[in-house]
C-alpha cells in the first residue's frame, strides 16, 4: 500500500513510522509531509531514507492508499480536501471531525466496523484518554450496560508533544542546578508538581480534555452512558492513568470483572495488589496494551466497581491505534 504520513517529524508521526515497521504493515511506497521547519528532514523506513516533502495544496496524495495526519486540527481541515480527493483514506489524529456525524470515531476493539462507512473518507482517531478508556469499558459493557463513568486522569507530559517531554526533562535538570525554570508547554512549572488543567476550560468549567471524554465515549460505544471527568497533568514522561469508577445496571463481581478484563482484545490484567502488582505508566511505556488493576467493588453503589488503568498515550492512544484501524480496513478489504 501507499502509505502518507503528515506530521511526520511530530512524536506521533514517529511513532507511526515505527508501529508501521514493527506490526510489517505492508507499505510499498511511503510519503512523509510536514511544515517548513521539518521539510528537507530524513527518517528511515525499512531501511531506506525518506525525505519530508513540504506539506502543500497540490495533488502530492495522488495513488496514496492510506493517509494518518498529526498535524494538529488546523492542519487536518485545511489540508482535507487535498488529502481525499484522489482516494486516499485520511486517519485523522486530531479533534478536527472527532464529532463530525458523517466521520467515524474508531477504536479498533469496540467499534471497527464504523470504519467502513466514511461518506468523506475520513476516519478519526479518538482521544488518547478516551482510547484507553473505552478499550476497558467494553469488556464490562458485555457484561451489563454502564450507565455512568467517574474519570480522573493523570497524563503524562507526552500528552503535550514532543517538546513538552522536553520541557519537562529540562525542568528536572534547571531545578537540580538552581536555575530558573523554563514553562512553556504548560500553564506551570511541571516539574514536582500536578496541574489539574489540560486543554482550554469551557463556560460549564469543565476543559475541553473532559468534555472529549464525555462526547466521544458516548459516540464511540454508541451508548446513553454519562461520563464525568478530571484530567490532570502529571511530571510522568510516557503514558497516561486513570482511576475509573463505573455504575452498571446489574451488579457485577470482582471475579466477572477479572475475567472479562482478561479475555478482552487490547487488556491486560495485571491485578494483584498483594504482591504490590499494578498498572505503573514507569513500566509500561512503549507496550501496545491498556493495563488494569486494582479491581474493587465500590462502597457506596451496589452497581459500582472501581479500577485502575495505564496506557501509553502515544501508542495506544495515538499512533497504534490509527494502524490498527488501517490493519482493520486491509483485512475487510480482502473478505
Amino acid at each position: 500500500m501507499v502509505i502518507a504520513i503528515v506530521g511526520a517529524s511530530g512524536a506521533v508521526g514517529q511513532e507511526l513510522l515505527a508501529v508501521l515497521e514493527q506490526r510489517q504493515f505492508p507499505v510499498s511506497e511511503l510519503r512523509l509531509f510536514g511544515s517548513e521547519r521539518s521539510a528537507g528532514t530524513t527518517y528511515f523506513f525499512h531501511g531506506k531514507e525518506h525525505t519530508v516533502q513540504l506539506l502543500r495544496h497540490d495533488d502530492a496524495f495522488r495513488g496514496v492508499d492510506i493517509a494518518f495526519v498529526s498535524a494538529g486540527a488546523d492542519v487536518s481541515r485545511t489540508y482535507a480536501e487535498d488529502i481525499t480527493r484522489f482516494g486516499a483514506v485520511m486517519i485523522d489524529n486530531s479533534s478536527a471531525f472527532r464529532m463530525d456525524e458523517d466521520v467515524p470515531l474508531v477504536v479498533p476493539e469496540v467499534n471497527a466496523s464504523d470504519a467502513l462507512v466514511r461518506p468523506r473518507n475520513i476516519i478519526a482517531n479518538p482521544n488518547c484518554t478516551t482510547i484507553q478508556m473505552v478499550v476497558a469499558l467494553q469488556a464490562i459493557e458485555r457484561l451489563s450496560h454502564i450507565r455512568r463513568v467517574h474519570v480522573a486522569t493523570y497524563q503524562a507530559a507526552s500528552g503535550a508533544g514532543a517538546q513538552a517531554m522536553k520541557e519537562l526533562e529540562t525542568q528536572y535538570r534547571q531545578l537540580m542546578n538552581g536555575e530558573e525554570v523554563t514553562v512553556n508547554k504548560f500553564a506551570y512549572q511541571l516539574a514536582y508538581n500536578v496541574i489539574p488543567h489540560v486543554d482550554v476550560f469551557t463556560d460549564n468549567g469543565y476543559t475541553k480534555e473532559e468534555m472529549k471524554m464525555y462526547n466521544e465515549t458516548r459516540k464511540i460505544m454508541h451508548s446513553d452512558i454519562k461520563v464525568s471527568a478530571t484530567c490532570v497533568r502529571v511530571p510522568s514522561l510516557r503514558a497516561h492513568s486513570e482511576s475509573i469508577w463505573i455504575e452498571t445496571e446489574s451488579p457485577i463481581s470482582i471475579n466477572e470483572a477479572r475475567a472479562a478484563f482478561e479475555n478482552a482484545p487490547g487488556c491486560v490484567l495485571m491485578d494483584e495488589p498483594e504482591n504490590k502488582i499494578y498498572p505503573m505508566p514507569l513500566f509500561l511505556s512503549g507496550k501496545d496494551e491498556v493495563f488494569i488493576g486494582r479491581i474493587r467493588k465500590d462502597l457506596t453503589e451496589d452497581c459500582g466497581l472501581s479500577f485502575w488503568c495505564v496506557s501509553d498515550q502515544i501508542r495506544k492512544g495515538a499512533a497504534l491505534n490509527a494502524v490498527q484501524i488501517a490493519e482493520y480496513l486491509l483485512e475487510a478489504e480482502k473478505k
